[in-house]
């Protein structure tokens, strides 16, 4: 895999492809990360998430694969690519929409071990009403993804 790591509002964020997808996301530099994109996927992942901090993309169209994960990992992480953009469910909404009711704080878990953030938005998910709880990145980083989405998500309502 190729890390490539760029300068967001949310800091240093290094994403790494590996010629057919793009298979890890990490907050912050990967010691191996490079600056500038080595191949056309690369550059693709780049542009995307420079156009989504920008506020000008709601949706990635860069491939994007799961190098690992439970069977029940990856169901939450389906499940969690499917929240549109600017809006929030809880764990435990999360946890009814892959067939296991009783499961929030296993939502929990595969959210942490989501390899994919930003582009498998984890940050979409949110403690019991509403409530902003746990995240990899730190809840700041939350926070500002969340803004960031809610204030595009009101701007193309009003503009519509």
């Amino acid at each position: 895999m190729r890390w490539t790591v760029l300068d967001t509002p949310i800091g240093e964020f290094s994403v790494a492809t590996d010629g057919a997808a793009v298979r890890g996301a990490h907050f912050g530099r990967v010691e191996s990360a490079v600056e500038e994109p080595g191949d056309a996927l690369s550059a693709r992942a780049v542009t995307e998430l420079r156009a989504y901090f920008a506020g000008e993309l709601t949706g990635f169209t860069v491939p994007v694969t799961a190098p690992r994960g439970s069977e029940f990992e990856r169901a939450v992480w389906r499940e969690m690519s499917r929240i549109p953009y600017g809006e929030t469910l809880t764990y435990g909404e999360v946890a009814r929409a892959v067939g296991d009711p009783g499961a929030a704080r296993a939502v929990g878990v595969a959210c942490n071990r989501n390899p994919v953030p930003v582009l498998v938005p984890c940050h979409r998910i949110v403690g019991a009403g509403g409530r902003l709880v746990g995240f990899g990145g730190g809840l700041p980083r939350k926070v500002t993804l969340l803004e960031l989405e809610a204030a595009v998500a009101l701007r193309r309502a009003w503009l519509s």
